[in-house]
């Protein structure tokens, strides 16, 4: 028998902490609770736990101190984060110290619910599994990356359906990462040692199709010199992803409904049906519903593939994400041993107001150009590809004597609004990837009269702005 995971509540209000530890031990699991760090700190060298639920806001001690000291001394056991001051920008800076989740007060019980049972669910979960959820880096979940609500629910999604056989139908625009999605799905299941072969329903010819996933026998056509295993058959006990599924001819859709049914396939020339036991994970870009309303997609086959469906933002829909991920490829493509590039604030500025139509793999290969083209370590905007050279530009203006010359500091005031207004206002977020200290920020937008009395007067608390 598992054992029952024990989670330590830390909040300083006896009303939050007492309801919070109710909803725990209602789930099934172990809870207790303190009201400070110093407490919180006596139970983990006393007792085990398992998971920490915690507000940021504490009476002895800052609590991203604190958070840094837990990952510090316990770096795999989860941290989520309770707090009613919950911004993008303490969001981010709290995962990157190693915060696993987070939630805003105040809350409702059943998200708060939702959330303790998926983490509940992943701390059985084997650690060698290569797509396990990143327990010290919570922006991340395999290969996929984000920190908004829109990924979080996403990342939720594939630890709860993962560990069942049903059709999973992946919907989404192009780019999203759908077969990312796939991959975290198969290797988040017990048959995670099984095989995944993914299928491009879209660039294979239908003949291909058919004989690849359906095999065929010796002498069924010309060139077929012995026999040939489908690959529903081959992938026994595994996953196929059937990408781009809208693509499939409607009379392949017609077998593929029968092997679904009938867990067999029959290879191309033969009068004999193989058994299959395989999980099909589809995906598509269109609108099925729409094709099924067209006559150009079965209605059947629609709904036997639909039995659980996960549906993935753009990435203009979650745009908080993007630090994230322009970090992640910045990483991924900056060669060892040489200095790392990164990008200037006007590129930077440009590339957070864009609006990415080609959503995560468009964003990939931006990054990936810029590190490969530009030649010193700070990538401009001439390094970015031509659709963000010319996003947003006007049509060109008459040839004139002179060339139009733009001051620094407007320059500069641009930059900085445009991060803001992407960011939602969070100007702690917005300072560190523009790469100027808070102070500068706010005096900045006092000059652009641009500081909201409010926040003037925090400013002034802190000593910033001044």
């Amino acid at each position: 028998m598992e054992p029952t995971p024990h989670l330590l509540i830390l909040d300083p209000q006896d009303e939050i902490r007492e309801v919070c530890v109710s909803l725990v031990e209602s789930l099934g699991y172990q809870a207790s609770g303190a009201a400070s760090a110093a407490e919180a700190w006596q139970r983990l060298e006393n007792e085990p736990c398992d998971l920490i639920l915690m507000d940021i806001r504490l009476p002895d001690m800052n609590g991203m101190e604190l958070l840094q000291r837990l990952k510090q001394n316990w770096p795999r056991m989860p941290v989520l984060i309770l707090t009613a001051y919950a911004s993008v920008g303490s969001a981010v800076e709290a995962m990157k110290l190693g915060a696993s989740d987070y939630i805003t007060k105040p809350f409702d019980l059943d998200e708060l619910r939702l959330l303790l049972q998926s983490w509940g669910r992943r701390l059985h979960l084997a650690p060698e599994n290569p797509l396990h959820p990143n327990l010290t880096n919570p922006g991340s979940f395999g290969s996929l990356i984000g920190v908004s609500p829109q990924m979080q629910a996403v990342f939720r999604l594939i630890v709860k359906v993962a560990q069942n056989r049903y059709p999973v139908l992946l919907l989404g625009e192009s780019g999203t990462g759908k077969e990312l999605v796939a991959r975290a799905l198969h290797y988040q299941s017990a048959f995670r040692d099984r095989p995944f072969i993914p299928v491009d329903c879209g660039a294979l010819a239908p003949t291909l199709i058919e004989s690849e996933l359906f095999g065929y026998v010796k002498g069924a056509f010309t060139g077929a010199q012995r026999n040939h295993s489908g690959l529903l058959e081959v992938a026994r006990g595994g996953t196929v992803f059937l990408d781009e599924i809208g693509d499939l001819p409607l009379d392949l859709q017609a077998k593929l409904l029968r092997a679904i049914q009938e867990r067999e396939v029959r290879p191309l020339g033969s009068n004999r049906s193989v058994a299959i036991d395989v999980r099909l994970v589809a995906a598509t870009n269109r609108d099925l519903q729409a094709a099924v309303a067209a006559g150009a997609f079965r209605k059947d086959l629609f709904f036997r593939l639909n039995v659980i469906n996960i549906k993935l933002p753009p990435l203009r829909e979650r745009m908080m994400d993007l630090p994230l991920l322009i970090e992640h490829f910045l990483e991924k493509y900056n060669l060892p041993g040489r200095p790392a590039k990164s990008f200037d604030e006007a590129a930077l500025a440009r590339m957070l107001r864009y609006s990415w139509p080609g959503n995560v793999r468009e964003l990939e290969n931006c990054v990936e150009r810029a590190v490969a083209l530009a030649s010193g370590p700070l990538m401009q905007i001439g390094d970015l590809p031509s659709p963000l050279r010319e996003w947003g530009l006007a049509a060109p203006a008459a040839p004139a004597v002179a060339p139009a010359i733009r001051p620094l500091a407007e320059t500069e005031r641009e930059a900085i609004l445009s991060a803001l207004q992407v960011l939602k206002g969070d100007k702690l977020l917005a300072a560190r990837l523009l790469g100027i200290g808070k102070t500068t920020l706010y005096r900045k937008l006092k000059q652009y009269g641009q500081l909201s009395p409010p926040a003037a007067a925090e400013a002034r608390s802190a000593g910033l702005g001044q």
